[in-house]
């Protein structure tokens, strides 16, 4: 199975990303982690970054007088890095504690983008914070895109590509058949463009990590696709009286409630179109739940499933 922890599962319960909060976090995570593995899956992992990334911009923003701001695609592998590093040090701690002897590695992981993708040409994805317009000048003198939101001040945009192909999926097959535990695609991938010569250079964008994390599932041929977020279910109606929670449906079920507009487009409307690409594309099932959640959501006993009825359990 492909887990997928949110960026938030690495970050403090109350929004603190000090290095202490961050690495009492991931440890959290990585005992539910090795839960799974004690049980007997085959588990690779994939993570968000988005609050390590914001903090790395207003690092940026902050000393952009004084050296370049360092681009996204430096900003992703710098982040991959650090998460990478925690979740192998503190896996490997909790996988012991369970008397499991497994090795554990992290990748660092690049995704090809389509370098026509229209996403280059109109960038619409809001990254990092809110700037005065003459803070925000700097940073556009650097060459980064910045827009007037009004009173609330400048925002800088980037593209937001789809993702085409995890360029490291055959060292994740060989570190798969050798028995490893793997942390990879952090972040949705560095974002990275092939131009004509064949030649792979990084660009400025932002690729969605649960589209990624649905892309890389069907690479590695996984069973299940499991979205660890803050919430047990995904919910139907959200903010209404009619608001419940969605259990155990079918593909067509959940591509119905999608199409009905249930699923904001900024919290979990891209954690159901990964599930959905998921399923459709021959996976047996995508569970999404919450963190704590994730051995019973396995088991059948919460979250929400979108089972393929074209494929046995």
């Amino acid at each position: 199975m492909l887990v997928a922890l949110g960026g938030n599962a690495m970050i403090g319960p109350d929004g603190s990303a000090t290095p202490q909060a961050q690495l009492h976090a991931i440890a959290g995570a990585s005992r539910h982690l090795a839960e799974l593995v004690a049980a007997g899956h085959e588990v690779v992992v994939t993570h968000g970054n988005g609050p390590q990334v914001g903090n790395l911009l207003v690092k940026n923003e902050l000393a952009a007088h004084v050296v370049p701001p360092v681009p996204l695609d430096w900003c992703g592998a710098q982040t991959q890095g650090t998460i990478g590093f925690t979740l192998l040090d503190t896996l490997e701690t909790a996988l012991a504690e369970r008397g499991v002897e497994r090795p554990v590695a992290a990748i660092i992981t690049r995704t090809l983008v389509d370098a026509d993708d229209p996403g280059f040409t109109h960038p619409t994805k809001p990254i990092g914070r809110f700037l005065p317009r003459e803070q925000a000048q700097t940073l556009i003198d650097h060459g980064e895109r910045w827009e007037d939101r009004g009173d609330k001040g400048w925002r800088r945009v980037v593209a937001s590509p789809e993702p085409v192909e995890v360029l490291e999926t055959h060292t994740l097959h060989t570190l798969l058949a050798a028995g490893y535990v793997v942390v990879t695609a952090g972040g949705g991938g560095i974002p990275v463009v092939r131009d004509a010569d064949g030649a792979v250079r990084g660009v400025e964008a932002v690729i969605d990590k649960d589209l990624t994390a649905a892309l890389l599932a069907r690479a590695v041929h996984a069973d299940v696709l499991v979205i660890a977020t803050d919430v047990a279910h995904a919910v139907a109606a959200w903010g209404t009286p009619e608001a419940h929670d969605i259990g155990r449906v079918t593909l067509a079920e959940m591509e119905t409630y999608a199409a009905d507009g249930h699923f904001a487009s900024g919290s979990m409307g891209p954690k159901v179109e990964a599930a959905l690409r998921f399923v459709r594309s021959g996976g047996s099932r995508s569970i999404i739940t919450a963190l704590d959640q994730l051995a019973p959501a396995i088991d059948g006993h919460v979250g929400t499933v979108i089972e393929n009825p074209e494929r046995e359990r």
